[in-house]
């Protein structure tokens, strides 16, 4: 079993930047795929980025290539996403989340999620 717990959320005016933190604990996250999935209401579940934990490799999706990037710390068991450049369309509820089959942008791969936490981007 993997626990994920977010933080970092908050309000941020348009242009400013956020970092956000997944501290992972249990399982060993070497078998792991680690994703950011972000949520507003109304919309489904968005894919936002992934990266392999053994290897360190990553993927992000189109809207946000250029603004966000996800990184690991192994000494922290801890996945980040710095966001740049943020927009009012950023707004939403980000997840972290662990996935056991591989790198993903299908949400209904990932079997371990956090709780979410809050990002608000005002215009």
């Amino acid at each position: 079993q993997v626990q994920l717990v977010e933080s970092g959320g908050g309000l941020v005016q348009a242009g400013g930047s956020l970092r956000l933190s997944c501290a992972a604990s249990g399982r060993t996250l070497r078998d792991y795929f680690m994703g950011w999935f972000r949520q507003a209401p109304g919309k489904e579940r968005e894919f936002v980025a992934v990266l392999s934990w053994n290897v360190g490799s990553t993927y992000h999706a189109d809207s946000v290539k250029g603004r966000f990037t996800i990184s690991r710390d192994s000494a922290k068991s801890t996945v980040y996403l710095q966001m740049n450049s943020l927009k009012p369309e950023d707004t939403a509820v980000y997840y972290c989340a662990a996935s056991a089959y591989g790198s993903s942008r299908d949400a209904s791969r990932y079997d371990h999620w956090g709780q979410g936490t809050q990002v608000t981007v005002s215009s």
